[in-house]
């Protein structure tokens, strides 16, 4: 549910629009009604909004000021600015520095209706682009540290999982499989699963799976190479299957990675 609090030095106006409209319909509910701009603004501070309906000019605070004051002090929220007729341009300078729309008193349900789906529907967008980016820093692998499964193979105490390790580093950009690397240590690909099972919990495909994803993130991230030249510098000929894989690994597809990217 999207919070709001309503601000309004008119009893009959404030109390009106909290019982009036159907604010469940639209995913909304009412969390606070102040009767002036110093009792709003100590809402917003305490309750968090996402949404603040505030009359321009009201008793020991205006709206404006209000709303200014809860945004220096770190509070993120979309406002609407209640006004007159003798107030509008008053309500124009409002839009200027924020505000994401106004409405004139008395409020028109319809004018309502249509600004508060607006505002609803840039809030779950926004709520949508916090999830992906949270993902990417949950679960994007970024830093070097961060990748732990290289870390302990390279610090392995066994020379054939030190090896592997090696190997993928110098060969993971060529088709490379277990075979080839059980030939280069003239061993069986059983003996090296059953090592990389016994001291790291993974196969070989995984980790070189996995080398090759921290590989195209370092590109996207550090590159203007298309998504498809990544996915052949690190080693996959099968565009669909790296973004495959990469998903498999960051839970985000290569683009939507690359999008995060860019808004940050």
């Amino acid at each position: 549910m999207h919070k709001i609090i309503i601000v309004e030095d008119e009893e009959i106006i404030r109390n009106g629009l909290a019982i009036s409209f159907e604010w469940m319909d639209y995913g909304c509910n009412i969390v606070g009604l102040a009767k002036d701009g110093k009792e709003g603004l100590d809402m917003i501070l305490k309750l968090n909004p996402d949404i603040v309906i505030s009359d321009i000019k009201m008793p020991k605070m205006t709206g404006i000021e209000m709303i200014q004051n809860a945004k220096l002090q770190g509070k993120d929220f979309f406002s609407i600015i209640l006004t007159s007729y003798a107030e509008f341009n008053y309500a124009k300078s409002a839009i200027e520095f924020g505000a994401s729309g106004y409405l004139l008193k008395p409020v028109d349900e319809d004018e309502l209706t249509e600004l508060l789906k607006s505002i609803t529907e840039k809030i779950n967008k926004n709520n949508r682009q916090k999830k992906i980016e949270e993902s990417v820093k949950d679960k994007i692998i970024e830093k070097e540290d961060d990748w732990k499964i290289f870390l302990k193979a390279g610090e392995s105490s066994d020379s054939i999982i030190r090896s592997v390790y090696d190997i993928i580093q110098s060969k993971y950009t060529e088709r490379l499989s277990i075979n080839d690397v059980a030939d280069e240590l003239k061993v069986s690909n059983s003996y090296i699963s059953r090592k990389l099972k016994t001291k790291l919990n993974t196969s070989f495909v995984d980790l070189l799976s996995q080398y090759r994803i921290k590989k195209a993130i370092s590109y996207l991230e550090k590159s203007d190479l298309m998504i498809y030249e990544i996915s052949c510098k690190v080693g996959f000929s099968d565009y669909k299957y790296f973004c495959t894989v990469f998903k498999k690994y960051t839970s985000l597809s290569p683009s939507e990675y690359q999008k995060n990217k860019a808004k940050r």
